[in-house]
Formats: structure tokens, sequence, C-alpha cells
């Protein structure tokens, strides 16, 4: 066994305490960023649950005596297409029947009139038909995989939806969660 001066003890020593002080301030600043994720997420799931909520209250309240259906979806349109929230614009609404042919969708402005019951993310979810099942329940959260604005790719997303009073849809958001990296289709991750 190799003797050590004790220069090359306190080097070692003073090496050991470093590596050991950094991996400690790596290992307290990744929780803390992990609380603050955390908080943020809960702080953005918080926030769809009230934005919904209002969202859906007041389309039913305004919806209840639009007669035809065409009229109602052009109001349902035009209420959700200029709105947008979170610090980032990722949030913004969509509405389905619970047959899940899309109503309105703010940012994919091709969605409208299609039927998604099919419609599998990333991982093989059916996503609208669980986001349906969701809301026949009166509201709920569903996580599942879908296209960033402005990415190429799904990211994971906690879906929030209700039903609007009085009519045959449902109305809901999502919260984009920190990730790594995304999810091309076929992705096994």
């Amino acid at each position: 066994m190799k003797k050590f001066h004790a220069k090359e003890k306190t080097k070692i020593a003073l090496n050991v305490l470093l590596t050991a002080f950094f991996l400690g301030a790596f290992v307290f600043a990744a929780n803390v960023a992990q609380a603050r994720d955390k908080s943020n997420i809960q702080c953005a799931k918080d926030t769809a649950v009230a934005v919904v909520h209002t969202a859906a209250v007041g389309l039913g309240e305004i919806l209840k005596d639009v007669r035809g259906e065409k009229r109602r979806m052009d109001i349902i349109r035009s209420f959700i297409g200029p709105i947008r929230f979170y610090a980032d614009n990722t949030g913004y609404f969509y509405v389905y029947d619970y047959q899940c042919v899309n109503i309105a969708h703010a940012i994919d402005r091709k969605l409208p009139g299609k039927n998604l019951y099919n419609y599998r993310d990333a991982k093989g979810k059916f996503v609208i038909r669980e986001l349906s099942a969701a809301a026949k329940r009166g509201g709920g959260f569903v996580e599942y995989y879908w296209l960033k604005p402005g990415q190429r790719y799904e990211f994971r997303k906690i879906g929030y939806v209700e039903p609007i009073p009085g009519t045959n849809y449902f109305i809901g958001t999502g919260v984009y969660l920190p990730e790594w990296a995304p999810v091309k289709p076929g992705d096994k991750r």
C-alpha cells in the first residue's frame, strides 16, 4: 500500500471535500428544481381546473338559448380561439363532443369536424376517448402526449376536461410537463 505524505493527504482530502460539496450542491439544486417543477405543475393544474370550469359554465350559459348546431359551434370557436394562458402561452382550450368529434381547437384549426375516436398518441393511448370518459364522469385529468405549439414532436401533457352544461360537449386544456426530450411517434420510452 502506498504511503501518502501530509501534502498529498491534504490535497486528497480537499478534493474529496470539494467533490462532496459540489455533489451535494448539485443534488440540492436538483431537489429544489424538482420541488419548483412540482409546485409549478400543481399551480398549472390548479389554473387548468379554474379556467376550464369558468369556460364550461360560461359557455353553458351562453349556449342555453342558442338554436342550431352550426351556430353553437361558431360561438364556441369564436370564444376559445383567442384565449391563451400560462407564462409561455401554451395554455389553450379545445372542445369535443362525447363521440370524440372535435368541435373547436384554439391552436390546430384543421381539427374541427374531425372524429378522433381512434386517435392514439405517441405511446398508443386513445387520448380523446379517455378525455371523453373523464368528462362523462363530471371532469378530471388524463395524462397523454400531444404536439406542443411550435414543436415537431409530442410532449407529455396532463389534460383537464369538464362537460359544458346543457350540451353534449366537453371543454378542456392541458399542462405540458417538464421532460428531457419529446417523444417521437413509435418511441417506446
